[in-house]
C-alpha cells in the first residue's frame, strides 16, 4: 500500500469509509429466499447479524426482548438510565424535551445518579424471563466494579465497550482492567471494543475475546473527530481487523474471533459493505433508534454525549420511521436504505451470488467514492 506524503515530515495511509466503496456483482445470482443471513458466536445462534447497541436511546429491557424475538440481540447498557433510576421512562422523557445549549449540562446531571446494583439484577432478570438471550455492556472503567453483579444476575454474552478499548491500558492512578485474566475467569463469551487497527485488534483477540467491535467514534451522534481529532474510516478499519482475525486464526491453531462493525452504519447499504469488508455482524445505534418502539422516542444519543468532563457527542433527532420489525424486515416505503435492512442485505447477497455471510465476505469490491445524494 502506498503512503501519501502530507508534508516533508509526515506520511499517511489512505483509508476508506463505506461511502467510498461498492460491491461488485459476479457471474452468478441467487434467489433471495435461499440466502442465509444467520450467524453464531460461541454457542449462541441468531437469525440475523444485528446487535442493538448498548445506548439508552436504542435498548431498554423491552426493546432487548423485542429484538431477541426477531432473531437479533439487544445489549443493555448497564451504565444507563435503566440501572440508575427505578423510573427510567421519566428520565427518558426529560431528555427528549431538552432544548438549547443547556441540554448537554442537563444530561450530565441526569447521568450523575449512581448505578444501583439491585437495578442491574432486576433489569437482566426481566430480559431473561422473556426467554431471549441476555446481553449487557459496561465500559472498561466500570467492568471491575460491577462485573460480579452481572455474572450473578446471569448473562449469555458480555460486552466491554468504549470509544476505544486496548489490551494495554496504562494508568498511574488506578489498576487497569486485566482483560485476559477477566475473560479467562468469566464463563460467558465476551465481546470487546472498539478497535480500529490491525495491531489493536490482534492484541484484543489474544486476550480470549469471542468478538471484537470495530469502530472509533463513528456514530451519528458522535463528535469525537471534532473534539479529539480522532476518526477511523470504517471500510478500512473493518478490513484491517478482519486481517487480524485471519492471522490470529493461524496463530491460535483455529480459534475464530468474530468481527463486529460498530459505527458508520446509517443505511442498509452500509451494512452490506460492512459484511463485504469482513464483518460477521453489525452493531446498530441510530439505525434502530428510528424504530417506533425505541426508548429515545425519535432522539438518539450515546454515552459520549453526557461524559462528565469532556462531552463529545450530541443528542440528535433521528425521527421515528417504522416499527422495529418493519425496519428490519420491511416492507419499506422509503427508497433511501433506512427500512427493510435485512431484506436489502439478503437481496444484495443474492444479486452477487453468495449464499451465506461468510461467503459474502469474499465478494469483490471497488473504490467508487459517492458524489451525490
Amino acid at each position: 500500500m502506498t503512503d501519501i506524503e502530507i508534508g516533508r515530515a509526515k506520511r499517511a495511509r489512505r483509508a476508506y469509509s463505506f461511502d467510498d466503496i461498492a460491491v461488485v456483482p459476479s457471474r452468478r445470482t441467487r434467489d433471495p429466499e435461499v440466502v442465509s443471513i444467520a450467524w453464531s458466536i460461541d454457542a449462541l445462534k441468531f437469525d440475523i447479524p444485528v446487535i442493538a447497541a448498548p445506548m439508552d436511546s436504542v435498548v431498554s429491557p423491552e426493546t432487548a426482548i423485542a429484538i431477541g424475538r426477531l432473531g437479533g440481540l439487544g445489549v443493555l447498557d448497564l451504565e444507563g438510565l435503566w440501572t440508575r433510576y427505578e423510573d427510567a421512562a421519566a428520565q427518558l422523557a426529560r431528555i427528549r424535551e431538552l432544548d438549547g445549549p443547556e441540554a448537554t449540562a442537563e444530561m450530565q446531571r441526569i447521568y450523575a445518579e449512581p448505578i444501583k446494583p439491585e437495578l442491574i439484577s432486576a433489569r437482566l432478570a426481566e430480559i431473561r424471563a422473556a426467554g431471549v438471550p441476555v446481553a449487557a455492556a459496561l465500559s472498561p472503567q466500570r467492568t471491575q466494579e460491577h462485573h460480579e453483579v452481572v455474572v450473578d444476575a446471569g448473562v449469555d454474552l458480555f460486552v466491554i465497550r468504549g470509544t476505544t478499548v486496548s489490551a494495554e491500558h496504562v494508568s498511574k492512578s488506578s489498576e487497569p482492567l486485566n482483560l485476559k485474566k477477566f475473560i479467562y475467569e468469566l464463563d460467558v463469551p465476551v465481546i470487546v471494543g472498539g478497535a480500529a487497527t490491525y495491531t489493536a485488534a490482534l492484541h484484543l483477540m489474544r486476550t480470549g475475546a469471542a468478538g471484537v467491535l470495530v469502530g472509533f467514534g463513528g456514530g451519528a451522534a458522535s463528535t469525537t473527530r471534532l473534539s479529539l481529532g480522532i476518526h477511523a474510516p470504517m471500510a478500512t478499519a473493518v478490513s484491517d481487523v478482519a486481517a487480524a482475525r485471519r492471522d490470529y486464526l493461524d496463530e491460535s491453531g483455529g480459534r475464530y474471533v468474530h468481527v463486529i462493525a460498530d459505527g458508520g452504519l446509517g443505511t442498509s447499504g452500509d451494512i452490506v459493505k460492512a459484511v463485504a469488508m469482513g464483518a460477521d455482524a453489525v452493531m446498530l445505534g441510530s439505525t434502530l433508534a428510528r424504530a417506533e418502539e425505541a426508548p429515545g422516542g425519535g432522539w438518539h444519543w450515546g454515552a459520549e454525549a453526557h461524559h462528565p468532563e469532556l462531552p463529545r457527542g450530541n443528542r440528535v433527532h433521528v425521527g421515528q420511521l417504522a416499527s422495529l420489525e418493519q425496519l428490519l424486515f420491511g416492507p419499506s416505503s422509503h427508497a433511501d436504505g433506512r427500512v427493510n435492512l435485512m431484506g436489502a442485505l439478503r437481496r444484495s447477497m443474492a444479486t452477487t451470488g453468495y449464499s451465506d455471510l461468510k461467503e459474502f465476505q469474499r465478494v469483490d469490491v471497488v473504490v467508487a467514492p459517492y458524489q451525490g445524494h
